[in-house]
Parts: structure tokens; sequence; C-alpha cells
């Protein structure tokens, strides 16, 4: 076998090998861009969007580990333009837009601490009138019967 065939090869084995994914880290933080020790990023959930494709093939989720690793699920993205938010409850929702290519992306992201008097509380309503947009910034009470 020539050079040439052996370099084309190892290139096309490295390409399939490699699967795209979206993969980051999740940092909680207070008020002052400082970690907060006592809470772990386990529970935040990363939704990733593609922004170009059919409704039903453009979105997939993943959690985010103790160590606040995360990454899509096998298979799940494809290369493109997605939009990627962090959310977890008593926090700042994050979003990033980002290209996505041939071997992935990786987004970091540093979820800002709400304060406790900051945060609003919705009571239970039998109709929608009440509407949450960041869940982070809601304390939700069990309407009174």
């Amino acid at each position: 076998m020539t050079t040439r065939a052996l370099v084309g090869l190892s290139v096309l084995f490295l390409i399939s090998g490699c699967s795209t994914s979206i993969r980051g880290t999740v940092q909680l933080v207070d008020g002052r861009q400082q970690p907060v020790a006592s809470e772990s990023p386990k529970g935040a959930v990363v939704n990733m969007i593609n922004m170009k494709a059919a409704v039903e093939q453009a979105s997939t989720s993943a959690p985010v580990n103790e160590k606040g690793e995360f990454e899509s699920p096998k298979d799940s993205i494809n290369a493109g333009l997605y939009k990627v938010e962090v959310s977890r409850i008593g926090y700042e929702t994050q979003t990033q837009t980002v290209e996505v290519g041939t071997f992935g992306s990786k987004v970091d992201f540093k979820l800002r601490k709400i304060e406790e008097a900051k945060r609003r509380s919705i009571k239970g309503a039998a109709t929608d009138e009440d509407k949450i947009i960041n869940p982070g910034e809601v304390n939700i009470q069990a309407p009174s019967m």
C-alpha cells in the first residue's frame, strides 16, 4: 500500500470513529461569579435545539453529572447551528449559540444563583393565567383548596 492510500484510510477511519456531539461543563456561581461549593451542578438540564432542522428532529437534551459535565446522547446531533440552553432551579438560565462541525463542539456555562429575595412566588391556579418564564426564578406553591 502506498503512503497516500494509508493516509487516506487513516483519515477515513478517524472520521468514521468520531461522532458529532455537543459536550461541555456547567459551573454554579454566586452573584460575584465565585463557585457555589455547597451545591452540585447535577440536576441541571442541557437542551440542544438545531435551528435548521424540522421540528420533530430539532432537539435533544442531556443531564449534567456531579462534576458539571454533559454530552449529547450518541447519534443525536448532526452538523449545524444549535441553540444550547442550560437550566437549573434556583439559577439563571443561560443560552449559547454554537456551530457544530464534523467533530462536534464544546461549550461551557456559568449559572448564576438567583437570590431568594428576587425569586417570585406563583400560587397554583385552575387557569393558564400564570406563566412561568424562567423556572429558576419561581417558587411554586400548590393551589389552596
